[in-house]
C-alpha cells in the first residue's frame, strides 16, 4: 500500500474545457505552495467543442476563481443564456421555455406549480422573470436591493468552448500550473498498489505524478484503457449516437437563450455567441443515416455556415467508477450525457467540488472514493432521468425514432417520479438532483403532461389572495422585462474596454 502523506504532485491528463477547468480550480483551491500542478496535452489531438451552453452554476465555478464576468465574456464571444427553448417536443409546431430561476413564490409552503394547476392563469412561464426577459430579447443583472424581484434572477452563459479553454490555461499558468507539451504514449502502472506511477511521452519524457485527473475525452486514457474501468452504457434509453457541429455566422437578434428544435431522429441545437453561431445536430444512426442528418442540420440553419459540418460519434453512459485509485476522470473520460440541457461542462464542475470536499492524502482512502462514486453516479443518473422524459413526453408520432422513444420503458426512477406527478403534480427534489422542482415543472407542463388535479394543500390558501398575487408576479415580471436593455446592447455595454479573445 502507499505510505501516506500529502500529494505534492498532480497530474492532469489532457486539456480543452476539463482539463483546463481543472487546472485553475486546482490552482484557486489545492495550491498550497508545495503543491505541484502539472498538465500535459497535445495540439495533436483535438478536443470536442461543442460545449458552449451552461446552466446557471457555472457562475459559481467563475466567482471562486475571482474571474471578471465583463473580461470572461469578451475573451469567450459570451452571450447571456436564460433558459432553453424547445421546439416541436410535445407536438409537432409546439414551442415552450425551459426558464432558469424560480416560478413565481411558493405560498405557505407549497410549491407555486400547485396553483398554477389549481387556476390555470396564464401559462406557467408567466411566472419566470427569465423567460419574461428572454421572450423579448432582453437582460438585466440580479439586483442586490431587498425585496427586489431580480434578486433571484438566474442566468448561465452561451461561450465558445475553445475559447474558454485558452482563458483558463492564462489564468492557471499564472496561477503556477505547468504545461507541458506532448502526447502520451502510455501509463506505467505500479503491479503492487494497482496505481498509475507515471506517463510516458512520444518524446521520451517521462512525468511521475501521485493523483492523476484524467481529461483524456472519450478514450479514457487512464481510467478506462489502464485501469479497466467498465462504461455502463446507457443507449438503450438514449439512443442519439451521432452528432454533426457547423457554425454560421452571427444572426440578429443575439437571442439570450438555447434552442433545441426536434427533428424527425432527433433534435438540432442552436447557441448564440458574440461573434458565430453554435449549430449541430444530435440524431440516432439507428433511425437516420449520415447523409440526411447533414442535410435537415444544412436546411435548419439561419446564418451562412463558416465550415464545413463535422462528425462526432458519441455514446450516452458513464464509467462504473469516476474515480479509482489514485485517478479520477473528470468530463468525457467519466461520461457523456448528450447536450440537450446543456449539463457537461456542470459535470465537470460538480466532480472538481465534491473532489475537493473528499481529497485524499497518499493512502487514497477507499471510504473517499466510495462516497465520491455514489455522489456522481447520483448525479449523472439524475441528469439521465431528466434527459430522458424530454424524450419519452413526446406526442409526435411522426416517425419511428418518437414513437419508440415514447413507448421506451424508462428508468424506476424516472417511473417514480412520473407516477407522483400523474397524482396531484407532486414533485420532490433529491439531494444530488441537479434541476429544482420549476425545471420539472417547466418541462412536463410545457410537453402537455398534466396531472390528475393538484395538491390538496393548495386549497388552504384563498382563492382571491392566490390570484391576485398571481396577477401582480406576472405583472411585475412584465414590467421589469419592458424596461430591461436589449440582450445584445447590454453585452456590448458590458464588454466595452476589455480586451477580445485570448489566442486559442
Amino acid at each position: 500500500m502507499t505510505a501516506a502523506g500529502p500529494i505534492r504532485n498532480i497530474i492532469i491528463v489532457g486539456g480543452g474545457t476539463a482539463g483546463w477547468m481543472a487546472a485553475a480550480a486546482c490552482a484557486r483551491v489545492l495550491d498550497d505552495g508545495q503543491r505541484r500542478i502539472t498538465l500535459i496535452e497535445s495540439d495533436e489531438i483535438g478536443t470536442i467543442g461543442v460545449g458552449e451552453a451552461t446552466i446557471p452554476p457555472i457562475r459559481e465555478f467563475n466567482q471562486r476563481l475571482g474571474i471578471n464576468e465583463a473580461e470572461f465574456l469578451a475573451a469567450t464571444g459570451g452571450s447571456i443564456k436564460l433558459g432553453i427553448e424547445f421546439v416541436g417536443w410535445g407536438r409537432i409546431g409546439e414551442t415552450y421555455l425551459h426558464p432558469f430561476g424560480e416560478a413565481g413564490a411558493d405560498f405557505e409552503g407549497v410549491a407555486f406549480h400547485q396553483y398554477w394547476l389549481k387556476h390555470r392563469k396564464g401559462g406557467l412561464e408567466d411566472y419566470f422573470l427569465s423567460a419574461a426577459l428572454a421572450r423579448k430579447n432582453r437582460f438585466a443583472h440580479p439586483s442586490t436591493a431587498p425585496r427586489s424581484p431580480l434578486g433571484s434572477m438566474a442566468y448561465a452563459y452561451h461561450f465558445d468552448a475553445g475559447r474558454y479553454a485558452a482563458f483558463l490555461r492564462k489564468y492557471a499558468e499564472a496561477h503556477g500550473v505547468t504545461r507541458i507539451e506532448g502526447r502520451i504514449t502510455g501509463p506505467e502502472i505500479d503491479s503492487e498498489t494497482g496505481f498509475v506511477r507515471a506517463v510516458s511521452l512520444a518524446s521520451g519524457q517521462r512525468i511521475e505524478g501521485d493523483f492523476f485527473l484524467d481529461c483524456s475525452g472519450f478514450r479514457s486514457l487512464l481510467l478506462g484503457d489502464a485501469l479497466k474501468v467498465g462504461f455502463e452504457d446507457w443507449t438503450h434509453w438514449l439512443p442519439c449516437n451521432r452528432a454533426l457541429a457547423v457554425p454560421t455566422e452571427r444572426t440578429t437578434p443575439l437571442l439570450p437563450f438555447t434552442r433545441a428544435t426536434a427533428k424527425s431522429a432527433g433534435w438540432q441545437w442552436r447557441i448564440p455567441l458574440q461573434h458565430r453561431t453554435g449549430n449541430g445536430i444530435v440524431y440516432s444512426s439507428a433511425h437516420m443515416a449520415d447523409s440526411a442528418a447533414e442535410k435537415i442540420l444544412l436546411e435548419g440553419l439561419d446564418g451562412k455556415p463558416l465550415d464545413d459540418p463535422r462528425a462526432i460519434r458519441i455514446t450516452t453512459g458513464m464509467r462504473q467508477k469516476l474515480w479509482q485509485g489514485n485517478v479520477v476522470a473528470l468530463g468525457l473520460a467519466g461520461g457523456f450525457i448528450e447536450p440537450l440541457e446543456s449539463t457537461a461542462i456542470h459535470l465537470i464542475q460538480s466532480a472538481l467540488t465534491r473532489l475537493f470536499w473528499l481529497f485524499p492524502d497518499r493512502s487514497f482512502s477507499p471510504v473517499l472514493q466510495a462516497q465520491f462514486n455514489r455522489l456522481m453516479r447520483d448525479q449523472y443518473e439524475y441528469i439521465r432521468d431528466f434527459i430522458v422524459l424530454h424524450y419519452h413526453a413526446n406526442q409526435r408520432g411522426d416517425s419511428d425514432f418518437w414513437r419508440d422513444m415514447a413507448g421506451m420503458a424508462v428508468p424506476h426512477s424516472l417511473q417514480e417520479k412520473l407516477a407522483l406527478w400523474a397524482e396531484g403534480g407532486r414533485l420532490r427534489r433529491f439531494d444530488q438532483d441537479l434541476f429544482a422542482v420549476p425545471s420539472w415543472a417547466a418541462v412536463l407542463l410545457g410537453q402537455n403532461q398534466l396531472p390528475t388535479g393538484h395538491d390538496p394543500l393548495a386549497d388552504s390558501m384563498d382563492d382571491t389572495r392566490v390570484l391576485a398575487a398571481m396577477g401582480q408576479i406576472a405583472d411585475t415580471y412584465r414590467k421589469i422585462s419592458d424596461a430591461a436593455p436589449d440582450h445584445g446592447a447590454e453585452l456590448a455595454r458590458i464588454c466595452a474596454g476589455y480586451p477580445g479573445p485570448v489566442s486559442t
